[in-house]
C-alpha cells in the first residue's frame, strides 16, 4: 500500500488539525499521535497508518461516539452502520480496498449518478476530495466507525476470494 502514502499523509494530517481546531483532541496529544503514526509508516504497515486510530484505540484521548456526535450537530453528517448493508455485486468487484484501507472510506452503493459512501474520515478535507473526484457525480457521505467499515472491508476483500477460488461452469 506504499503507493497510497501520499494520501495517507494527508488525509492524516487534514484530520489532525480538523480535530485539534475543533478541541476533540489537544496539540499534545496530536504530537504523539504523528510520532506513532510515522514509526507505524517507517515499519511498512500502512494498514495500521491510521492517525484516528491511535487516537481513539493507542492513546485513548479521543472516542469515536465524541466524533459522530460532532459530525451529527455541527455538520450535519448522517451516520451507517455497515452490518446491514448489502453491496451490489459490482461495487464488490470494482472496489479498491487498498485505497479504502488508506483513507478509511468505502463506497457501499450507487443510484445513477449519485454514491453513497461511508468514511471515517470526513473531517479530512483530502479524503473526501480524494472521492468525489475518483466517483465523479454527487456523492452523499456518511461516518461510520472504524469497527463497521472494518467488517465491510474484510467482508468485501473474503468475497473476492470466495469468487476467485470458486469453479468456473462450463
Amino acid at each position: 500500500m506504499s503507493e497510497f502514502r501520499s494520501i495517507i499523509m494527508r488525509a492524516n494530517r487534514l484530520l489532525g488539525a480538523n480535530l485539534v481546531e475543533n478541541n476533540l483532541v489537544r496539540i499534545e496529544d496530536l504530537e504523539k499521535a504523528n510520532e506513532r503514526l510515522f514509526q507505524i509508516l517507517e515499519d511498512g504497515t500502512d494498514r495500521d497508518a491510521s492517525l484516528l486510530k491511535i487516537l481513539v484505540d493507542d492513546l485513548q484521548v479521543l472516542t469515536e461516539e465524541n466524533i459522530l456526535s460532532f459530525l451529527v450537530d455541527e455538520r450535519g453528517v448522517g451516520i451507517i452502520d455497515l452490518e446491514d448493508i448489502e453491496m451490489g455485486d459490482d461495487l464488490r468487484v470494482d472496489i479498491k480496498s487498498d485505497i479504502c484501507w488508506a483513507t478509511w472510506t468505502v463506497p457501499f452503493d450507487r443510484e445513477e449518478d449519485f454514491h453513497y459512501v461511508a468514511t471515517c474520515y470526513y473531517m479530512s478535507d483530502a479524503v473526501r476530495q480524494f472521492w468525489e473526484k475518483e466517483l465523479g457525480g454527487s456523492v452523499v457521505w456518511f461516518a461510520t466507525t472504524m469497527k463497521s467499515l472494518t467488517r465491510m472491508l474484510e467482508w468485501v476483500e473474503n468475497e473476492r476470494l470466495s469468487l476467485a477460488s470458486a469453479p468456473v461452469a462450463t
